[in-house]
């Protein structure tokens, strides 16, 4: 039975400080870190594991996130570029208490990505919600979280790596970035009565827009700007029937 207020986690990791060409040992330890804060789930930036390399789904990294997945008893959301039949995609996997790849969707709206797209919207049925997942772009579609809505998605989570186009602001580039995301989520969240995650890397660029927040139908519970750190956020499913019951009157 699954419980009314699960615990949700964004790790807005900095990327590639440690090791150059990977991200793998932060990534284990903010599952501790998850884990410690009793999380039901933590979800990644976008293509968070590997600097350079298209990976497969059965990676040596991926199976050792796997296994911290297992060790800690949590879900993960990751998301990397794959190759599937010999071909890329960005995916974002979603990850067991049990270790095991529960489900994986592939990145629809690409934006400069050198993949293949995907073509279909997935609700995943996990032990605390009925979870949605896009990637970055996406999020900017308002009719993928309508699908998602209609097939009972309670919360939808969003692996991104934001940037900014430099002639989109003619100043203050970042934190007008910054103002749209947080609309954005807000605005998938209230018009679809449902909670919205996206989470950000901190990345050594000017563009990069490092912004996280979790986002109810009416507010932002947790957000984080600019630095590395774990956000975690207690969400009540049941606002969601008591919303439903105000907007049909």
């Amino acid at each position: 039975m699954k419980h009314k207020k699960p615990v949700i986690a964004l790790a807005q990791i900095k990327y590639f400080d440690e090791s150059k060409s990977n991200n793998l040992a932060k990534i284990k330890r903010y599952i501790r870190k998850a884990k410690k804060r009793q999380a039901d789930i933590v979800c990644f930036p976008e293509s968070t594991v590997h600097k350079t390399k298209v990976l497969s789904f059965d990676h040596k990294f991926i199976k050792e996130i796997q296994e911290e997945c297992k060790k800690n008893s949590i879900w993960c959301i990751i998301s990397e570029d794959i190759s599937i039949k010999s071909k890329p995609y960005n995916v974002a996997m979603l990850i067991n208490r049990e270790g095991k790849i529960a489900g994986h969707y592939k990145k629809i709206n690409l934006y400069g990505d050198k993949v293949f797209p995907g073509k279909k919207v997935y609700v995943f049925d996990t032990d605390f919600a009925k979870i949605g997942i896009v990637i970055c772009w996406d999020i900017s579609f308002p009719e993928l979280f309508k699908k998602m809505k209609q097939a009972g998605a309670e919360i939808v989570f969003c692996p991104s790596q934001w940037c900014y186009d430099t002639p989109a602001h003619d100043k203050d580039h970042v934190k007008r970035e910054i103002k749209i995301l947080e609309s954005i989520i807000r605005a998938r969240a209230f018009e679809n009565v449902n909670f919205v995650a996206l989470c950000n890397p901190v990345v050594d660029s000017k563009y990069q827009v490092s912004y996280s927040g979790i986002a109810s139908p009416t507010k932002i519970l947790k957000e984080i700007v600019k630095k590395e750190g774990l956000i975690v956020a207690r969400i009540d499913l049941g606002e969601i029937k008591k919303m439903h019951k105000i907007y049909s009157s």
